[in-house]
């Protein structure tokens, strides 16, 4: 009949302990691979992630946080955000100690729908929205927090972009109908067929100055192409009838329209009363004199000769109206040979400079 095992045996305790302490390290082990697991995974994820303990400092940050924010925080010694700097959409400066990260630690509470901005070391900012979210313990009491920034600089961007956009399509649609209303208050006729044709001529040439713009993204329109499409139907075959002359020159947008509208009443001239009427020759050139003008020259050779029209010469008035709007000035003359004309305005005024470029 086997005994009793006695309890209090020395040698049964110490295995006891052994087999004990053999199962407490291998709960320890798990929960520390699991750990280091949860550290790799965080660790590779792209966005920005840290974790603080219970008074706020960081106790762990990944590598996306270090690309976020440009820096790499102390361990234990900074405080509620990776960041070096924190500000508020509007630019207001936003405190660390004041940031969601902050709040959610103070309340126990997850934060959401804020929006922040961090500036790195060099000047550079970030717009971001963050995701704090504390870790509790068993009684509920607050351990530490863990935060996930999300770079939003390029959405604030596009955003902004679109933003920009749509003011500029609307100041160009305001102008736009302006400048008709101009056509409409100065057209006169003395049929309302000829009105009709006179008008669409000139919306025709707004329209040739619109494609030219939209070709290049609005930063302007060349000269040389502007007046080439108003004067296009003359300059083909094999004996074309329009030369052009003149260096590479980039028109601001209103000034292109402007150059559109000069450009097409002088062709129509042309073409009903003077050297295009008939077997005449045309030649434009432009060029920048001493003065810092832009001048340009519409000579007309071999047609009929020129008469100065009356005073209810409508085209003369608007090309009169369109260079005082360039800050220039037109000068007519009505030769035997043909008519001269000549514009003159300030190059400053009238030619795109890179910076003014728009709408990219």
């Amino acid at each position: 009949m086997p005994l009793p095992k006695n309890d209090a045996d020395p040698e049964l305790r110490a295995a006891e302990g052994r087999s004990n302490v053999v199962k407490l390290s291998e709960v320890e082990s798990a929960f520390a691979s699991r750990e280091i697991l949860y550290r790799d995974l965080l660790s590779a994820l792209p966005a920005a992630i840290y974790t603080t303990d219970a008074e706020g400092r960081i106790t762990f940050y990944n590598e996306a946080a270090v690309a976020f924010s440009g820096r790499r925080p102390v361990l234990g010694t900074d405080e509620w955000c990776v960041s070096w700097k924190l500000f508020w959409p509007d630019g207001t400066p936003l405190p660390h100690d004041e940031c969601p990260m902050a709040l959610t630690l103070k309340s126990g509470e997850p934060v959401r729908g804020h929006e922040a901005v961090a500036e790195r070391p060099d000047g550079s900012r970030v717009h971001f929205i963050p995701y704090p979210t504390p870790f509790k313990d068993a009684s509920g009491k607050v351990t530490g927090a863990i935060n996930m920034l999300v770079d939003i600089t390029e959405r604030k961007t596009a955003d902004e972009r679109q933003r920009l956009l749509s003011n500029e399509v609307d100041h160009r649609a305001n102008n736009l109908l302006a400048v008709v209303q101009a056509l409409l208050r100065m057209a006169d006729a003395p049929t309302v067929p000829e009105l009709k044709r006179s008008l669409e001529g000139r919306i025709k040439a707004l329209a040739h100055a619109h494609v030219l713009l939209a070709q290049s993204r609005w930063t302007g329109a060349d000269l040389q192409h502007l007046v080439s499409e108003e004067i296009a139907p003359y300059m083909g075959g094999a004996s074309p009838r329009v030369w052009l002359s003149g260096p590479v020159l980039t028109l601001e947008p209103a000034v292109a329209q402007t150059m559109a509208m000069i450009i097409h009443e002088l062709a129509t001239n042309a073409a009903k009363h003077g050297a295009l009427s008939g077997a005449g020759r045309v030649m434009v050139d432009w060029q920048q004199d001493d003065r810092e003008r832009l001048v340009l020259r519409w000579s007309e050779i071999g047609g009929p000769p020129a008469g100065e029209p009356g005073p209810s010469g409508q085209g003369c008035k608007m090309i009169e109206k369109a260079a005082q709007g360039l800050k220039g000035s037109a000068r007519f003359d009505w030769r035997p040979e043909g008519l001269v004309f000549e514009l003159a305005a300030p190059v400053t005024l009238l030619v795109a400079q890179p910076e003014t470029a728009t709408l990219n």
